[in-house]
């Protein structure tokens, strides 16, 4: 099913961060311990998180026919850079962060980007690397004093063509 997406306004932090905190508290069990989702969880109430949100270019995926009611994000913050990609536990599963990962790219084709990367958790890894996304490297990062591993990726977005003639 396509749910209706928009792109994100600066009214829709306090949404964000509550889809934020909501996929990290429901979507982590068996990915990371729970002091790496606490400290995870809390990220989202910084005030570097909503500066990211303020300078990002992002799209939200709603329920239903109300556009108002956020789901699912992702945000690029810069222009190639896939910043953030969240989804309620209620509404995983349910493609809507391939269909937002799918129009970002497409936008960001259309501004000239040759490549997008980002930074992936344990739980965003499979479905990068499903929409042909390739990690680049390891990397353990600390948030809240806890140590995390998430993985360095990219994704190419021009295809290679053969030349003829």
């Amino acid at each position: 099913m396509g749910w209706p997406m928009r792109w994100l306004a600066p009214g829709d932090a306090d949404q964000m961060a509550a889809v934020y905190r909501d996929a990290v508290l429901s979507q982590t069990q068996g990915l990371y311990s729970e002091a790496q989702t606490r400290a995870w969880s809390q990220v989202a109430q910084e005030p570097a998180f909503r500066a990211m949100l303020k300078r990002g270019l992002g799209l939200a995926s709603c329920s239903g026919s109300d556009l108002s009611s956020i789901e699912a994000f992702a945000l690029l913050e810069p222009g190639d850079r896939l910043s953030l990609l969240y989804c309620r536990g209620r509404a995983s599963r349910q493609g809507r962060a391939n269909a937002l990962l799918e129009r970002l790219e497409h936008h960001a084709r259309g501004c000239g980007c040759k490549q997008l990367h980002t930074e992936a958790s344990q739980l965003s890894r499979p479905l990068l690397l499903r929409r042909g996304w390739v990690t680049a490297a390891a990397e353990v990062v600390v948030f809240a004093g806890v140590s995390f591993q998430r993985w360095r990726m990219i994704k190419p977005l021009t295809s290679i063509g053969f030349r003829h003639g």
